[in-house]
């Protein structure tokens, strides 16, 4: 396995998950976030999963022992001009349908020989793409890139790699040597129509803070900027301290769940840059300093996700630099 660790462990600290996971692998974006790896102690392969930007990042990839993956013409010419001390692992990316990086399927024979016949290339090359729609369990275009791998390199060396967290969980066709989860590490679904619990996943994350002020509005006042919410009776709002400059999203809407005390309570008004505002009513017992849960433990991120508009990606990776951080378990 090699586990996806890119956008900081998707949000949730790239040393820590790193140092918690036991992957045989992990991948990530680019070449800063392998040294921030290497330079931690972390010895285990780890692959450039857009491989490199430009020719002078390969003798780093050299010296670091990183792995690249190959989905360009041109990259292919920057190793058979680099004269590096030890030759590098590639694997040979292939568009299987995605359209988005990769290698004509046509021309992979071609490159994969050329690439065999480079100094700055180990003989022990990957071949792997990527799915573009395996979050659709019914969706035939899955098993369409399937025969576009497997056509593409028939009679080719060489250890595959094609499921993401998607595939991991739901196309075992796809599964080959090497599994790509990201997503599903960090106890998120990465299916359309479904939460973490329904395929057995556990939040890794959750994102809390605490109410800090409660106040007694009546019938008619508005919540917050714009005065976009009005109390449709004598009421208890509570503000809680967390908002768009901690990652919170800024375009959740009213009615957004969050939990008070470990029970459901709605978000009410706009988000601010520090502070969301929540309906109290079914929350008689709350006080200054009760806990409130925005996502995570008894609140699956996808939920908030939905209710935003956007996706539990989005959610995790734009935790800011200013939330506290602790370590459970």
């Amino acid at each position: 396995m090699a586990a996806a660790v890119k956008a900081d462990g998707y949000g949730h600290g790239l040393l820590w998950v790193a140092r918690t996971l036991n992957a045989d692998a992990f991948a990530v974006a680019c070449i800063e976030e392998a040294l921030i790896l290497r330079e931690a102690g972390v010895s285990r392969p780890i692959l450039l999963l857009e491989g490199v930007f430009a020719a002078a990042e390969l003798p780093l990839c050299a010296h670091h022992g990183l792995e690249i993956a190959i989905h360009h013409p041109e990259q292919v010419r920057m190793l058979e001009t680099a004269r590096l001390k030890r030759p590098l692992r590639v694997w040979l990316k292939i568009d299987t349908g995605m359209h988005r990086l990769g290698l004509e399927p046509e021309t992979v024979p071609a490159m994969f020989q050329r690439l065999r016949d480079c100094p700055a290339v180990v003989l022990d090359m990957g071949l792997m793409s990527h799915l573009a729609r395996a979050d659709e369990r019914d969706c035939k275009d899955t098993l369409r890139q399937l025969n576009v791998f497997e056509t593409a390199t028939n009679g080719l060396p060489g250890e595959r790699s094609l499921a993401n967290s998607a595939g991991v969980l739901g196309w075992p066709q796809t599964h080959f040597d090497w599994v790509r989860p990201g997503i599903m590490l960090y106890g998120v679904s990465p299916f359309v129509d479904s939460l973490a619990s329904d395929e057995s996943l556990q939040p890794v994350m959750t994102f809390h803070t605490r109410l800090i002020s409660i106040k007694r509005l009546r019938r008619g006042e508005p919540i917050g900027y714009g005065g976009t919410w009005i109390c449709p009776e004598d009421m208890d709002v509570g503000v809680a301290a967390v908002g768009y400059g901690d990652g919170y999203p800024r375009h959740a809407p009213s009615g957004t769940p969050v939990l008070v005390n470990g029970r459901e309570a709605s978000l009410v008004g706009r988000v601010s840059m520090d502070m969301i505002t929540l309906d109290l009513r079914q929350h008689p017992e709350a006080r200054i300093g009760d806990p409130v849960v925005l996502w995570g433990e008894g609140l699956p991120v996808e939920r908030i996700a939905e209710a935003a508009g956007t996706i539990a990606y989005t959610l995790l990776c734009g935790v800011k630099a200013r939330v506290r951080w602790e370590a459970v378990g």
